[in-house]
């Protein structure tokens, strides 16, 4: 069993940072991803690391802003956010590719592993 564990997560006003941790034994796995999901909408990845050719890839609205990486070594995934908006505010989960559970796919991956989230509230 993957269990992935979702920290970090807190009120902050807009156009202040937050830093997202995730551990877990990510290193099974080649697509790590951030998704989140704000209240009465569907989750949507944000950010998504994988080796190789495929890399780092990030949705449009936070391009700039958020930075993904991981330590393999450590098996932790990080999200640093930036010049957060209210807009930005959801539940944030970490996921991985693999597994079977409530599997969605998103930046040429399919994940079925996931944490519990943690939440982002950022005020205007």
């Amino acid at each position: 069993q993957v269990r992935l564990v979702e920290s970090g997560g807190g009120s902050v006003q807009a156009g202040g940072s937050l830093r997202l941790s995730c551990t877990g034994p990510i290193y099974i796995t080649t697509c790590v991803a951030w998704f989140r999901q704000a209240p009465g909408k569907e989750r949507e990845g944000v950010a998504r690391v994988a080796p190789g050719a495929l890399g780092k890839s990030y949705a449009a609205s936070v391009e700039g802003r958020f930075t993904i990486s991981r330590d393999n070594v450590n098996g932790a995934l990080y999200l640093d956010m930036t010049n957060l908006l209210p807009e930005d505010t959801g539940t944030y989960y970490c996921a991985a590719a693999g597994g079977t559970k409530d599997r969605r796919s998103w930046a040429g991956c399919t994940f079925g592993y996931w944490g519990q989230g943690t939440q982002v509230t950022v005020s205007s």
